[in-house]
């Protein structure tokens, strides 16, 4: 195999990898605006008050 062979299959990898990331992140965004709607009408479980008092 060529140097130039080897640099093309390395540069596919890092294209794959970064496409891969990519989707992973689509999906997280996707995830979270399909949530927001719902997490938006959810009563908050802890008040401001609450998470003041836990960490003093």
């Amino acid at each position: 195999m060529t140097g130039i062979e080897a640099d093309v299959r390395e540069i596919n990898q890092k294209i794959e990898l970064l496409l891969d990331e990519r989707e992973s992140m689509a999906m997280m965004k996707l995830s979270e605006q399909s949530l927001s709607a719902f997490l938006s009408e959810e009563p908050d479980l802890y008040t401001l008050r609450d998470i003041r008092a836990a960490y003093r």
